[in-house]
């Protein structure tokens, strides 16, 4: 079967670099299902995990926290945030920002700048959550 290279870059380094036969992302208007020779695209994406398909039936699953994916015939590249591996993220400190996030919530008015950068540091936490016990949707 084809594949293409995904890669998967940081303002701070490159988190992910293989050969790929699918990716699934979820951008902004819904999930997506990139396959070898693609119309070129670029998108943004949502807080959500990348599920990366390879040769030989494995999937790697990454936590994307927002960016962008760019789509070429042979090259996707998503330029993130941030986004880290599963085996990377500490869980404890994930659950802590989970809680963290989820008291400012309570404490905060829909209407406050505080109640929006809470909601997302819970959808951050959760992704890296999600991603950690493979709790992801393909």
């Amino acid at each position: 079967m084809s594949t293409f290279l995904v890669e998967i870059v940081t303002p701070e380094r490159k988190v992910y670099g293989e050969q790929a036969r699918m990716v699934v992302v979820t951008g902004v208007e819904g999930q997506l299902g990139i396959m070898p020779n693609h119309i070129p695209l670029v998108t943004p994406l949502r807080i959500a995990p990348v599920t990366i398909k390879r040769d030989g039936g494995s999937d790697d699953v990454i936590a994307v926290n927002g960016g962008f994916i760019e789509v070429r015939k042979d090259k996707v590249v998503i330029l993130a945030e941030s986004a880290e591996r599963a085996e990377d993220i500490n869980v404890e400190r994930a659950e802590a920002a989970k809680q963290r996030a989820a008291q400012r919530l309570s404490l905060a008015k829909s209407d406050e700048i505080d109640y929006r950068r809470a909601e997302l540091s819970l959808q951050r936490a959760m992704n890296r959550l999600n991603v950690t016990h493979n709790k992801h949707i393909n």
